[in-house]
C-alpha cells in the first residue's frame, strides 16, 4: 500500500526560545537523547523492512524541538532517502544546523518544511541557509506565523529569497477577526494561499485519510490517527500497516491545521500542492500565484460594480 507517516520520537529538546512553545530551550538529558536515537533507528530498520511487503511510504519527521542539530536525524534523513520504496522524506526544522551534510541527500526524494522564527536568528545567516538549499535543488518551502509583530519580517524573508520558493503564512486564530482587512490583503499579497489556511475546516464526522493511509507514529510505536486526536490505533511494529489501515471518520469538531485538513479529500489540496503535498510547496507556485492575482482582481472588480453601477459604462 501506499502510505504517508509522520513521525515523532522521544526528543523535546530545542536550541530556540520561542516565547510561545513549551519546548523553547528544553534541554534533554543524555538518557531521553539515547532512548529518541534508538527509537528512531528502529523506525528507520522497520522502514526497510517495508520494501519487501510493496509498500510506498511518504515519511514526515515532525519532532517536539529540533531534530536536525542531532546526527542521527541527519543520517536518517538520507538513509531513508535512498531507499527505493521511500517516495520522500521530509522534516520539520528550523534550519539552525549546518546544512553542508545535505549532500548526501536523494535531491529528488528530501524535502525541508522550514520554519522561520524571526527574533531567534539572524535573517542573514537564515536566508543564507535557504540559499544553500536552493542551490542544491532541494525542495523547501518557508513559513512563519502571521502575528502583527512577524509581518515586517515575513515580508522581508519574502523580498529576499527567490521568487520561485513559496513562502506560507500561518494565520494567527488565538484571537477571533485578528486581521483587518488590509492586513489580510498584505498578506495574501506575500501568501497566495493565506485564505486556504485562515479557515478552520469543519471535520466532524467527515472523511480524512488518517488512519487510513495516514499515520501519526510515536517513538514508542504507538500509533495514532493524526496529532490531534489522541486515541492509539495499534502499534506500528505488532500490527503493520494493513492491520492499522482502516476508514476512520474524523472525531475532531475542526480542523485548522495544514498537517491535518490537507488530508481531507472534500478539500482537494493536491490541486494545489500536488507532489509538494506534504512539505507545503505548491505545484507551479509562480502560476498559482498569477491565477489568484487575477482572481482578487475579478472579485474587486465585481464588487466595484454593486458599489457604483455607473461605472460598468
Amino acid at each position: 500500500m501506499k502510505a504517508t507517516i509522520y513521525y515523532r520520537g522521544s526528543l523535546t529538546s530545542c536550541n530556540y526560545d520561542c516565547p510561545y512553545c513549551p519546548f523553547s530551550k528544553n534541554k534533554d538529558s543524555a538518557a531521553t537523547l539515547a532512548k529518541d536515537k534508538e527509537q528512531l533507528l528502529r523506525f528507520i530498520a522497520w522502514v526497510r523492512e517495508q520494501e519487501l511487503a510493496g509498500h510506498e511510504l511518504y515519511i514526515f519527521f515532525n519532532p517536539y524541538g529540533e531534530g536536525l542539530i542531532h546526527r542521527w536525524y541527519r543520517e536518517g534523513m538520507a538513509a531513508l532517502s535512498h531507499m527505493p520504496h521511500v517516495r520522500k522524506v521530509v522534516i520539520q526544522t528550523n534550519l539552525s544546523a549546518n546544512v553542508n551534510w545535505t549532500d548526501t541527500l536523494h535531491r529528488e526524494k528530501a524535502a525541508f518544511w522550514v520554519t522561520y522564527h524571526p527574533g531567534q536568528c539572524k535573517e542573514e545567516a537564515f536566508v543564507a541557509q535557504c540559499t544553500e538549499l536552493y542551490k542544491q535543488g532541494i525542495s523547501f518551502s518557508v513559513g512563519t506565523v502571521g502575528v502583527r509583530s512577524a509581518f515586517e519580517a515575513i515580508a522581508s524573508i519574502r523580498r529576499r529569497l527567490p521568487q520561485d520558493v513559496y513562502v506560507w503564512v500561518n494565520a494567527f486564530k488565538d484571537v477571533p477577526d485578528y486581521y483587518t482587512v488590509e492586513e489580510a490583503e498584505e498578506l495574501r499579497r506575500l501568501d497566495p494561499l493565506f485564505d486556504l489556511n485562515r479557515a478552520d475546516y469543519d471535520s466532524l464526522g467527515k472523511r480524512c485519510m488518517a488512519g487510513e493511509d495516514v499515520f501519526y507514529v510515536l517513538g514508542s510505536g504507538r500509533v495514532k490517527r493524526c496529532y490531534k486526536d489522541r486515541a492509539v490505533i495499534g502499534d506500528l511494529y505488532r500490527d503493520g500497516l494493513e492491520g492499522l489501515s482502516k476508514q476512520r471518520l474524523c472525531r475532531m469538531k475542526q480542523c485548522g491545521c495544514y498537517i491535518g485538513y490537507k488530508h481531507m479529500p472534500e478539500l482537494a489540496m493536491a490541486d494545489w500542492y500536488g507532489d509538494g503535498l506534504l512539505e507545503r510547496v505548491p505545484t507551479q507556485y509562480a502560476s498559482i500565484a498569477h491565477k489568484l492575482d487575477g482572481q482578487a482582481a475579478r472579485e474587486q472588480e465585481e464588487q466595484r460594480w454593486k458599489t457604483h453601477p455607473a461605472s460598468r459604462d
